[in-house]
């Protein structure tokens, strides 16, 4: 295969990469999670669920901005995961991870369609099959969208940033006149204390605010296609999580200030809700279009991230080789991007959106956060005069404070999710065991 057939541009600026990064952190992810953290943790306490969120976010955050700052290719952990650790298990753990990705990528673009037909039926009434039509018809929108040179989807991602931002502020904003200081921060402790169930209903809602963090890594997928990498991936990195967080916080604090807990909880269109009871109807209906366009924004954002990932595993021979082929015109990896897109329509097809989130989540945990965790921290130790353009401040207590709070979320999760995200690795390591045999 021919190099220019294969070689990416270095086309997204800083901005441009940020603004990738910051719309599929959001997406439709609070909208549709909110009511589960605020029931879950009952009432003004949800906020500690969305510190842990953002904390856990700035220690991960630091991992994998030395890792792109210090290998700025396409794949992102598909990479780092064979640099950080002996050939051998580099190697594996590389397989697991495309395995996962393959699998887990096509959920997160479900789950937001999924969420995005949940939403759109407060303008529609639509039933069971109908929210299914929607959902299936937006993955292959997305994938229509997306059919075109990195340049032009740069551009495009400014813009969907401007429409991100400017809601979420708008709903803070709104607020302001209705918004009752005593409710929002009555942060009373639960009738049975601080006890093993406060610390479980922490872990599962923190899981579900882990879910709309997620992305701030979605540069490092990019890492071949990025302007002066190794200080624009660390940058984006840290604009990204640093804006989700303020965003968020304020998000959740002005609802709670404005809604009872209870109702927030108990509401399918908390956005919706919210602009109906501060305004009216028609301007709750013009917020659920906005919100709408948001999800349209991070699911563009993710499946650009994530095409990316079989691309670089097929031009390393680790992969099928169609996934290396690249657009003849567009210049992007099209047999992935399209691969990718048919697994996603039938997965939104097929599951329900709080099934999705915590499977999303736990199936990633091992292989990906923690092991990369892991490997920075032996890489610092095992070549200690190794250059890295970025190098995290109190190294390794970043790194090990993201181990402690992954692992945290992961031992907080229903059995059957660990037992699905075990399961999975499992059967990763069979099939790479099989690929070694048939190769060799």
């Amino acid at each position: 295969m021919s190099q220019t057939n294969t070689q990416l541009q270095r086309s997204l600026s800083l901005t441009q990469a940020t603004a990738i990064n910051m719309i599929d952190m959001v997406g439709i992810g609070p909208f549709v999670t909110i009511p589960f953290i605020v029931g879950l943790l009952q009432g003004p306490l949800c906020i500690l669920a969305w510190l842990l969120g953002a904390l856990l976010a700035y220690m991960d955050g630091m991992v994998w901005s030395e890792l792109g700052a210090k290998w700025p290719e396409a794949g992102g952990s598909y990479v780092f995961l064979q640099k950080l650790f002996s050939p051998k298990w580099g190697k594996l753990m590389a397989f697991l991870f495309i395995w996962q990705t393959v699998i887990q990528a096509p959920l997160v673009v479900a789950s937001g369609a999924i969420g995005f037909s949940q939403y759109l039926s407060f303008l529609l009434p639509l039933d069971d099959l109908q929210k299914k039509m929607v959902s299936g018809g937006l993955v292959i929108l997305l994938v229509i969208l997306l059919y075109r040179n990195i340049k032009s989807i740069g551009r495009i991602s400014v813009v969907l940033w401007f429409i991100t931002g400017g809601t979420i502020i708008w709903l803070i904003f709104s607020g302001i006149g209705h918004f009752k200081a005593s409710q929002a921060f009555d942060w009373h402790i639960p009738k049975g204390g601080i006890n093993a169930l406060f610390f479980l209903a922490l872990g599962q809602s923190s899981l579900k605010a882990v879910y709309s963090y997620l992305g701030y890594y979605n540069v490092c997928h990019l890492g071949a296609e990025i302007k002066e990498p190794s200080k624009n991936i660390p940058r984006s990195i840290f604009i990204s999580i640093t804006g989700i967080a303020i965003l968020y916080l304020g998000m959740q604090i002005t609802l709670l200030g404005v809604l009872p807990w209870q109702q927030i909880a108990s509401s399918d269109f908390i956005v919706s809700t919210y602009f109906s009871q501060v305004y009216n109807h028609t301007v709750a209906q013009v917020a659920t279009v906005l919100v709408l366009c948001i999800a349209l924004a991070s699911l563009f954002s993710v499946i650009l991230g994530y095409s990316r990932i079989p691309y670089a595993a097929a031009l390393n021979g680790d992969f099928f080789p169609a996934f290396a082929k690249v657009h003849s015109r567009y210049n992007f990896p099209h047999v992935s991007l399209l691969t990718l897109g048919a697994i996603a329509f039938v997965f939104s097809l097929l599951f329900r959106m709080a099934e999705v989130i915590t499977a999303i989540i736990t199936m990633r945990i091992l292989v990906q956060f923690v092991a990369q965790a892991i490997g920075i921290i032996l890489l610092h130790y095992k070549r200690r005069n190794e250059n890295f353009p970025f190098r995290m401040p109190l190294f390794p207590a970043p790194a090990i404070i993201s181990i402690i709070i992954w692992l945290f979320i992961l031992l907080s999760s229903p059995a059957k999710f660990i037992g699905f995200a075990l399961g999975i690795i499992l059967i990763g390591v069979i099939l790479y065991k099989i690929k070694q045999r048939i190769t060799d």
